[in-house]
């Protein structure tokens, strides 16, 4: 992608929910035994189902895996001070030696939490961009100062800073042009979820376009993608099956999303469905394997089994 440095290899991750110590356990040493890079978890403070705070979740998975990169898929930083943001961060940061990818969002769907939070749902963009801001200032290390439209402070100094020099990658979800572009003026990659390959390498271009326009000079662009999936050698069944499950956990009829976003079908079309992401610029991809723990495991070997070797050549 012109103007946009992006990683040189693939990688592959899970997002999952990771509610206890057993589960937590079991996945890490599945993905470490099938060769995947990383793990994720989603956050909100309210859903339509139980979800435990990201932070915590990830601290115990960067315990039982020495090699997995653990990330937030995402974050609802507008939703919290900053401050108290930049401590846990790097906190997980240390404890994971380097292993974590901040991966922030505006959110929105459930204005309610906003409330909850004390935050207007209509400053959630503004809150996000200063928030980032803020966080990047204390994971210094160094005493810092910040005169902001939401908090301002003189000489704070948060000790220890982030383990990782500059801190850790944040990259950022959305979708809208006002979310692509924030992303090429201040992020450090993008997370997109319920795009098409189509939308992927358009937004993309979008945020190349502002990192020009604002005249950075990246090192490295992380390019990912959330995706919905389920492998199943009916593509009917697969659409069954997936509608079921996000119609119930998104509260709200999810099969023409799902036909849409989702890679559904037997080994060649998800390999066909990742290449056609790939070819948009995805290196990162996030897989949220549809179903309960014990299907979600079956999905993970399949995958590695008969999905992966149909991507051996692609980097």
């Amino acid at each position: 992608m012109p103007g946009l440095p992006l990683d040189d290899t693939v990688r592959f991750g899970l997002t999952s929910r990771l509610p206890t110590r057993a589960i937590v356990r079991e996945t890490t040493a599945m993905l470490e035994r099938l060769d995947f890079n990383s793990v994720w978890v989603g956050d909100h403070i309210a859903f339509t189902s139980p979800i435990l705070d990201p932070l915590l979740q990830l601290a115990q998975a960067a315990a039982y895996s020495d090699t997995l990169t653990v990330g937030t898929c995402i974050y609802l930083l507008p939703l919290r001070p900053p401050a108290p943001v930049a401590k846990m961060t790097s906190s997980l940061d240390h404890l994971s030696e380097g292993r974590f990818v901040f991966g922030v969002g505006v959110g929105g769907e459930f204005p309610r939490e906003f409330e909850a939070c004390g935050v207007p749902h209509n400053e959630r963009g503004a809150r996000l961009a200063e928030g980032v801001e803020i966080v990047r200032k204390l994971w210094t290390g160094e005493p810092v100062s910040h005169q902001g439209r939401f908090l301002s402070f003189e000489d704070v100094h948060m000790q220890p800073g982030a383990y990782t020099p500059g801190g850790p990658p944040i990259w950022c979800g959305g979708r809208s042009d006002v979310a692509l572009r924030r992303i090429g003026r201040i992020m450090d990659g993008w997370v997109s979820y319920v795009v098409t390959p189509e939308q992927y390498e358009k937004g993309l271009a979008t945020i190349a376009a502002a990192v020009e326009e604002n005249g950075r000079n990246l090192d490295r662009f992380g390019t990912a993608h959330l995706l919905f999936m389920r492998i199943d050698d009916s593509r009917d069944r697969a659409l069954d099956d997936a509608t079921e499950l996000l119609s119930r956990r998104y509260a709200m009829d999810f099969r023409k999303a799902a036909e849409r976003y989702a890679a559904l079908g037997d080994p060649g079309a998800i390999a066909e469905r990742l290449r056609a992401f790939h070819a948009a610029g995805v290196r990162h991809f996030i897989f949220d394997m549809l179903g309960t723990v014990e299907e979600r495991n079956a999905q993970l070997e399949r995958f590695a089994r008969e999905v992966r070797p149909l991507l051996a050549d692609i980097r």
